[in-house]
This record gives structure tokens, C-alpha cells and sequence, in this order.
């Protein structure tokens, strides 16, 4: 099911919405590359983003965040999974749109709690109340979110079921002569 033309699928929104697993069944299902940004910025850096944000904060992973989009975003027939605040950096949604059509996967509040638990792999979340916070980012970036081409609720949805409509509707994009 190979797509036409060399443009990448770029996935975004906030974190637990399903960008890596929905991402690389995209790729199986399309026959393209799979690139998740996080994993490539704690291959270059050998820390885990965790560790990044606690060693050497937030300005400086974003920083790093830009520059492994600048590389990614120079390929041609890849899915690529962002950090869910990438968009919030106009220059990283600039570099990523030069060559590819962003999809924004979106879920609720309580659905993105469910998928991220309590974990402790999750910097933003290091709060008292991660419902509320998950709420304040949600509101915070909502705009930039928004600057998608193409918008997909996961909730409820599997991998696969998502990965699929991500491609009628990138399909449908690229007949109507937008992309």
C-alpha cells in the first residue's frame, strides 16, 4: 500500500495519543521508514529523555529536539513520530512541513491518563494532580495542535484501526492536489 510521492507522514500531539505504535503500523501497513524523534535524540545523546530533562532541562532537550527534527524531517518517505510539544516550536513545524503532511493523533484528558499511568517516564507529568496537568498542556498547546493538516481521535481505537484511517484521509489529501 504504498503511498505516492515522497512526502513524509508526520504524527503529532500530546504524549499517550498513540504516535509510536499507531506511527510504525503506518509505516508496516504503507511499506515506509519509521523514525520516532524522542528514541532518535536519546540515541545521539545516550540518555534517556527523562534523564535529558532532568540533567540538563527543558531548554536544551528542545534545542536537541530541533536539531534531530532539522535531519528527519530531510527524508522522503518516512513516518516520523514528534515529542508530543515538537509543534509548540513554529521552526520545527516549518522544517517538518517542508516535506511532509502532519497528522495530529487527539484523545481525551482520562484516555491519555489511562495510557501513561502513573509513570515516571513522563517529565511534564511530575505532579501533584496529572489529570489536571494533562488538562493544562492540552489547553496550552491546543493552538499548535491545531496548525495539523489532518486531525485523528484515537480514543477507543486500536493501533491498527488508526493507522488505517491515517491513510484513507493522507490518500484523500493527496488526491484533492493539496499536498
Amino acid at each position: 500500500m504504498r503511498r505516492g510521492g515522497d512526502k513524509n507522514i508526520v504524527l503529532s500531539g500530546f504524549m499517550g495519543t498513540g504516535k509510536t505504535k499507531v506511527g510504525r503500523t503506518v509505516a508496516r501497513l504503507a511499506g515506509m521508514a519509521f523514525i520516532d524523534v524522542d528514541e532518535e535524540i536519546e540515541k545521539r545523546s545516550g540518555m534517556s529523555i527523562p534523564d535529558m530533562f532532568e540533567a540538563l532541562g527543558e531548554p536544551e532537550f528542545r534545542r536537541r529536539e530541533t536539531e534531530a527534527i532539522r535531519d528527519i524531517s530531510a527524508h522522503q518517505q518516512t513516518v516520523i513520530a514528534t515529542g508530543g510539544g515538537a509543534v509548540v516550536n513554529p521552526e520545527n513545524v516549518f522544517l517538518l512541513k517542508q516535506n511532509g503532511l502532519i497528522v495530529c493523533l487527539t484523545a481525551a484528558v482520562k484516555t491519555i491518563l489511562k495510557r501513561v499511568g502513573a509513570s515516571g517516564n513522563r517529565p511534564l507529568l511530575k505532579a501533584e494532580n496529572p489529570e489536571q496537568r494533562i488538562g493544562e498542556l492540552l489547553t496550552a498547546r491546543q493552538s499548535f495542535y491545531e496548525q495539523a493538516d489532518i486531525m485523528v481521535k484515537t480514543d477507543g481505537k486500536s493501533p491498527r484501526t488508526v493507522a488505517e484511517e491515517i491513510l484513507e484521509r493522507v490518500a484523500a489529501w493527496d488526491a484533492s492536489g493539496k499536498g
